[in-house]
């Protein structure tokens, strides 16, 4: 299985838990121009009334400057790597196996497979261990 491993640069908001929270952050990032590759919401529990949305890439002056008034930020505690090929059976799973062998502990792994194309995000809690992950996943 040959993968391409890249790094990544997640940003991420605070949003309203209510209809309309996720959309009021990801609009005018829109209308700058964003194209972006992910994007997740979710409620936060530990924040009652709260959700975090995450995406990237932010990327281009106009971009970046609405991303930063919509209340996005890098999320500098998440070291994410971009994980790219062909969509096979159990991509996944030996993505996570390797990761466990290599003792490598991820706060969070996201995956989706488009027509003939793997495509996933992992995020890690170190610079270092992002490193030890790319060297891990390049050799499946």
């Amino acid at each position: 299985m040959k993968l391409k491993i890249t790094r990544a640069e997640m940003w991420k908001a605070t949003i309203d838990d209510r209809p309309g929270g996720a959309a009021a952050v990801l609009d005018p990032v829109a209308q700058a121009g964003a194209n972006l590759e992910f994007a997740f919401a979710r409620r936060a529990a530990e924040m009652p009334g709260k959700g975090l949305l995450f995406v990237l890439p932010v990327k281009g002056k106009k971009v970046v400057a609405a991303a930063q008034a919509a209340g996005l930020g890098v999320a500098v505690d998440m070291h994410m790597l971009r994980i790219e090929g062909g969509d096979k059976a159990g991509t996944t799973a030996a993505i996570a196996r390797a990761l466990a062998h290599a003792g490598i502990n991820f706060r969070a792994l996201s995956a989706t497979a488009v027509g003939r194309g793997f495509k996933g995000f992992l995020a890690l809690d170190s610079a270092e261990d992002a490193v030890r992950a790319a060297v891990v996943l390049k050799k499946l």
